[in-house]
Order: C-alpha cells, then sequence, then structure tokens
C-alpha cells in the first residue's frame, strides 16, 4: 500500500464557501479515478500548535507506485489542481509505503 499525504494551507483571501467546494472537489477524485483505493480528510484539530498554517489534510491510498503514477496525470487530478492553485499558500505532499505495526 502506497500513502499519498496531502497537507494544504489556503490563502487568507480563500473564503469558507470556496474551500468547501474545493473540499468537495478533492473528494470527487475518489469517484473519478480509478486507481485510488481510499481516500480520507480531515481537517486540524491539534492543541500543539505546530502545523504551521496548514488547515486540511488528504489522504490517498493506492495498491502501490504505479497506481499512484497513473494518478498523478490524470485528467481528473490536472483539473482539480488546476481549480485548487490560485486558493492555495501552500501544499506539502508526502508519499510513503505504509508499514503496519501490530
Amino acid at each position: 500500500m502506497l500513502q499519498h499525504l496531502v497537507l494544504l494551507r489556503f490563502k487568507p483571501t480563500t473564503s469558507p464557501a470556496d474551500v468547501g467546494r474545493l473540499e468537495q472537489a478533492f473528494c470527487a477524485l475518489r469517484n473519478s479515478i480509478e486507481s485510488i483505493r481510499q481516500l480520507e480528510w480531515g481537517t486540524n484539530v491539534s492543541p500543539e500548535g505546530l502545523a504551521k498554517g496548514y488547515t486540511h489534510a488528504f489522504m490517498l491510498s493506492f495498491d502501490g507506485a504505479l497506481q499512484r503514477d497513473a494518478y498523478l496525470p490524470h485528467p481528473a487530478h490536472q483539473a482539480f489542481v488546476a481549480q485548487l492553485t490560485p486558493a492555495i499558500d501552500d501544499v506539502l505532499v508526502l508519499d510513503y509505503a505504509a508499514n503496519n505495526v501490530g
């Protein structure tokens, strides 16, 4: 299993309505791109104060690197990125092979 973690920091000028539309659009990728095995997301609720302005986390699961590699150039993903880019200050993406403990 390959995990694809996306953290988003929205521009202060991005309205809550626009953020909501982008959340829905990101989640809709699960229905548009077959190689996404699972997609979960949430907003930061940590009391530690270490989020550095990132408010949203999206975790996409793929069976492996080939499936992730099919997702990246997929037209639905690219259209979403074009829609998202003007609304964000920064994005952090980290991919890792999942290791289960226990």
